[in-house]
């Protein structure tokens, strides 16, 4: 069960949420130059690349996660910072999280890695329908601390991401109805996919001056063989 306090035109509230799909949508760049520059950016790191574009990964609802520590086996997995679509009864929600995936794994295969990780997301939520008008203003970014340095890790307009609706279309029928969680993709990592210590995002709306925040700290299980 997650805990969101959403923000509307309406006014403000708190809400109770169990979700029981999650999807998480990748290589969903508008500029086809910078998805390939992606895909450039996994194959450094043995990644594979898609067989088609965009792809729709199910990973387990149950690996949704609001806690502000998350636990991973090693030290191979790194979170990437996405604009997430929530489905309530109500109508559509954004909010921010972290596809956060193991990297060794993503070399044997995308939709083990996405499984293998939590996936992290904040507690607060727009009205999807109250930012579609200014959407590709919205900037996502993220700050990573490695070697225990805080450093800006990505940053990007949502313009160069497909519209929520675009990618909800996509999807089988029913797949989108509430109860779904879905991940929207990302922009590239400033200076290379790595692995942090801490990891905190934020969705900034310029137009009505606010933003969405969250941040997760990375504890690391040893490997044992």
């Amino acid at each position: 069960m997650l805990t969101f306090d959403r923000v509307s035109k309406a006014g403000h509230d708190r809400v109770s949420f169990q979700p029981c799909r999650l999807i998480v949508a990748g290589w969903t760049g508008r500029d086809q130059d910078r998805v390939q520059h992606h895909i450039r950016e996994l194959a450094a790191i043995g990644v594979p690349g898609p067989g088609s574009i965009p792809l729709f990964y199910r990973v387990s609802a149950s690996n949704l996660t609001q806690d502000t520590t998350m636990t991973v086996l090693g030290r191979t997995s790194s979170g990437e910072v996405e604009p997430v679509i929530v489905s309530m009864d109500d109508g559509l929600w954004l909010g921010v999280g972290s596809d956060h995936t193991d990297r060794e794994a993503e070399t044997v295969g995308i939709a083990l890695s996405k499984q293998l990780c939590g996936k992290p997301v904040g507690r607060s939520l727009w009205r999807l329908d109250e930012v579609e008008p200014h959407y590709d203003a919205l900037i996502i970014r993220a700050h990573a601390t490695i070697d225990g340095t805080r450093t800006l890790y990505q940053e990007g307009r949502l313009a160069e991401l497909r519209l929520p609706r675009d990618l909800l279309d996509l999807l089988e029928a029913g797949q989108s109805a509430p109860g779904m969680v879905m991940y929207g993709g990302t922009v590239s990592a400033i200076g290379g996919i790595r692995p942090a210590a801490r990891f905190e995002m934020e969705l900034h709306d310029p137009v009505l001056g606010r933003s969405l925040h969250h941040a997760y700290d990375v504890a690391y299980l040893p490997v044992i063989t």
